[in-house]
């Protein structure tokens, strides 16, 4: 089994080997939310996928250094020079402090985060907390001529940088065509740039503003990429491993995270670059404007008029495992009850697992199967067909179960330990307990049951196969599954 691991790099356009820096300690940067509302289900695509590729590569590599942004400031509502800071907009909305406005919505987050079990980064930092080395940073870009100051702003010199550099590399944009689209545009800060596709890594604010620093400049507030750039580097180096986000932000945000940092350290700056697709709702895009967006807590508790129900957590993050992070995600209702069926059944599967009993030999392909799922992470983190083979395994298990098939005992623990890895520690999946009578709390109903069955089985040593069959069927009809084995019966619910 070969653990070389294949990724699609959007900075080439090609699936490439990844070979990391140091393969002892892997560095990771994901672009974190703007926290001015509370997380909804782009989030949950983008961050369930980013937690995927972490558990995985943790599995693979000694160490994994993930570092995930909280934006506190300067991102702007246009997403680029223009508009109202998002969190200072919601500030006055709510008539509260910015400040409060982040640490409620960045609870929120972790708070759903956590319940679709994304791990923590290891480290989380804040742009209003970094203020001094994005200050240090601006200045070193005006000392080698790649910035200029206007009006007490100052603002990225994309034609100079553009010299030696190739601004668009990222996006595959070129710079004239560039220049042209920006012609037609009329921009409120037009005058201050020296051409349009300058932009903003420090701004001048008003007395209206309601969050501000003094700098050389004046008053004012970090651009939105240079925070980006600047704690990326703080906390992996100039030049990491892998650089992650959505794809919306490819341009302009992280195509103008690596102008600023390459025109500073004149050093490559994230080697791989990896996108997450958006979702759909319905087949049409997902955004405020629309009136379609779904809340992770809506999700959770079906309060919104697009939901037919409520769908737990798990049943989120195992519907986002079935589509590759670099496809689009299209919710829908029937989707979703399709994923929470899947889950149930495999969940139920690995319910099993522990109980398995070996035989002297084995008529399934245990190491086939384990190479098949290594092969499917390794080939840039295709969770779908890993799910799938994870499913090749159920019918196994029930096999295993029914006497159907045997398996050794050498062979069992390497099913054991491989099936538990990939369902808890790579796709990150729980066993969720519900309230429905499979619960193994419920001992009344497990104790009701084992007497129910009791009866069964004392019908069929007495050849009262009609009472047995009478039993099962009105268990059948209360949605009560009753399966016989070798070992005797057993039951499940099933909705």
């Amino acid at each position: 089994m070969s653990n070389t691991i294949t990724l699609y790099n959007t900075l080439t356009r090609q699936k490439e080997t990844f070979k990391p820096i140091n393969s002892n300690s892997i560095g990771m940067y994901v672009c974190g939310p703007t926290v001015y509302g509370d997380a909804h289900l782009g989030h949950a695509k983008s961050y369930v996928s980013f937690d995927l590729i972490y558990r995985y590569l943790t599995h693979i590599y000694p160490q994994v250094k993930y570092v995930q942004n909280i934006t506190d400031v300067g991102h702007l509502t246009d997403d680029a020079d223009e508009g109202d800071d998002k969190i200072t907009k919601q500030s006055r909305l709510e008539k509260v402090d910015p400040m409060a406005v982040v640490e409620k919505y960045m609870y929120n987050y972790f708070r759903d985060m956590d319940a679709l079990n994304v791990l923590r980064p290891n480290i989380s930092p804040r742009p209003s907390g970094h203020i001094p080395e994005q200050i240090a940073a601006i200045e070193e870009l005006i000392k080698k001529g790649f910035a200029y100051e206007a009006n007490g702003s100052v603002y990225f010199d994309v034609t100079t940088y553009n010299k030696d550099h190739d601004y668009g590399k990222l996006s595959g944009r070129k710079v004239e065509e560039m220049m042209d689209g920006a012609a037609n545009r009329t921009l409120n800060a037009q005058s201050e740039k020296r051409t349009p596709l300058d932009f903003a890594i420090w701004k001048k604010a008003d007395e209206s503003h309601l969050m501000q620093w003094s700098s050389p400049w004046g008053m004012g507030y970090p651009g939105w990429h240079i925070e980006c750039t600047v704690m990326s580097q703080k906390y992996l180096g100039d030049n990491f491993d892998i650089h992650g986000g959505g794809l919306e932000n490819a341009f302009p945000h992280h195509e103008c995270e690596i102008a600023q940092a390459e025109a500073n350290s004149d050093k490559p700056f994230a080697n791989y670059w990896l996108h997450n697709n958006m979702v759909t709702i319905n087949g049409q895009k997902m955004g405020k404007s629309l009136g379609n967006g779904i809340f992770c807590h809506e999700l959770f508790t079906g309060d919104n008029y697009q939901l037919t129900q409520a769908y737990s957590p798990m049943t989120i993050r195992f519907f986002i495992l079935q589509s590759h992070y670099r496809s689009t995600l299209d919710f829908s209702n029937e989707a979703l009850g399709a994923a929470e069926k899947g889950l149930k059944r495999l969940s139920k599967a690995m319910q099993l697992v522990d109980s398995l009993k070996s035989s002297d030999q084995s008529t399934v392909n245990v190491g086939e199967l384990k190479d098949k799922l290594y092969a499917a992470m390794n080939d840039d983190f295709n969770s779908p067909i890993a799910i799938a083979h994870l499913f090749e395994a159920v019918k196994w298990i029930n096999n295993l179960t029914e006497g159907k098939e045997q398996i050794s005992e050498v062979d069992l623990a390497t099913f054991k330990t491989f099936l538990n890895t990939f369902f808890f520690d790579i796709l990150g999946l729980k066993i969720e307990s519900d309230n429905s009578v499979s619960s193994t709390d419920h001992s009344a109903v497990n104790a009701l049951m084992d007497l129910v069955l009791e009866f069964r089985a004392s019908a069929k040593e007495n050849k009262n196969y009609a009472m047995a069959d009478q039993i099962r069927d009105r268990l059948k009809a209360l949605n009560i599954q009753v399966k016989d084995s070798k070992d005797g019966a057993k039951w499940e619910y099933e909705n």
